[in-house]
């Protein structure tokens, strides 16, 4: 160090230094390059995802009221009218994730201001940030969805998530709903509400505390098993719209043993069952 040199200027070289070490704010998102988006915690930005990975909304089979009450809110949402957050939950493979992003892209087609933005369960806690610049972008709508949504017993950021959906100050903003789906009714496993019910001074306040969370959500939608017709009407909904047929093959017969031997009936088996057929047909999906 130049011991002759001005307190001032080695002031201004720290000042210069540490704004080259400070990390770069994120630039503001430009939601008009796509109708759906992965927000990134770590670095602020949203991901344009120019095609979805979803299925047509008619080969959704098996859950007609939940589709039509989804529907129905969502398209009301896309217009501007009120509408509430949704906790779509239930059995696993029985499309909870697959009619979120069904339903939002056959509505994005007519509303293309409606924008779906996904956020990884783990990013919660930065929730506030995707809500400032949603804010920030009133001409849009925004439905945040979060995949297999669920907390554990030490896991204290469902605290956040409330305060997002129903409290704090500025509320949530008029031009955002958030879609969860979980394989648990009250995002908490059954254990974690009865331990807290029997080690809390009062169990009755610490069990409301837990499951209060999912009372935040206006819409709970409920999947539950299929039914054997059901499965085998998701079946035929597949092979009919993909052309999957042969003489060789009976296809009903070959979805019911493939369903056998994974133990379950659900869209997800129906679907690995589509995929099997096809490759054997030598058929893209």
């Amino acid at each position: 160090m130049n011991f002759q040199e001005p307190i001032s200027g080695v002031l201004e070289r720290i000042a210069r230094a540490l704004e080259r070490l400070a990390p770069h704010p994120a630039a503001r998102p430009d939601f008009s390059r796509a109708g759906a988006f992965l927000f990134h915690s770590d670095t602020g930005a949203f991901e344009p995802v120019p095609t979805v990975n979803c299925v047509p909304l008619p080969l959704l089979k098996g859950v007609d009221r939940n589709r039509d009450i989804l529907f129905s809110n969502t398209e009301r949402f896309a217009r501007g009218l009120p509408a509430n957050n949704a906790l779509l939950w239930g059995a696993r493979g029985m499309g909870k994730s697959s009619l979120v992003k069904a339903v939002h892209a056959a509505i994005h087609a007519r509303h293309p201001a409606l924008k779906l933005i996904e956020i990884h369960r783990e990013d919660i806690a930065a929730l506030p940030r995707v809500l400032a610049q949603a804010r920030a972008t009133p001409a849009d709508r925004f439905l945040l969805f979060c995949d297999d949504l669920s907390f554990e017993a030490v896991d204290n950021s469902y605290k956040s998530l409330k305060a997002v959906l129903e409290g704090g100050i500025e509320g949530r903003p008029a031009n955002v709903l958030l879609y969860a789906t979980s394989n648990r009714r009250h995002l908490m496993p059954r254990e974690m509400v009865e331990n807290e019910a029997s080690t809390a001074i009062n169990p009755a306040e610490a069990v409301e505390e837990k499951v209060s969370l999912s009372d935040r959500f206006g819409l709970w939608i409920g999947f539950h098993n299929c039914s054997q017709d059901d499965y085998l009407a998701m079946v035929r909904g597949y092979a009919d719209h993909y052309e999957l047929k042969s003489a060789d093959i009976d296809v009903d017969r070959e979805a019911l043993e493939w369903a056998a031997t994974r133990g379950s009936r659900s869209g997800r088996v129906a679907w690995q069952f589509i995929q099997d057929l096809a490759g054997r047909l030598e058929k893209t999906l």
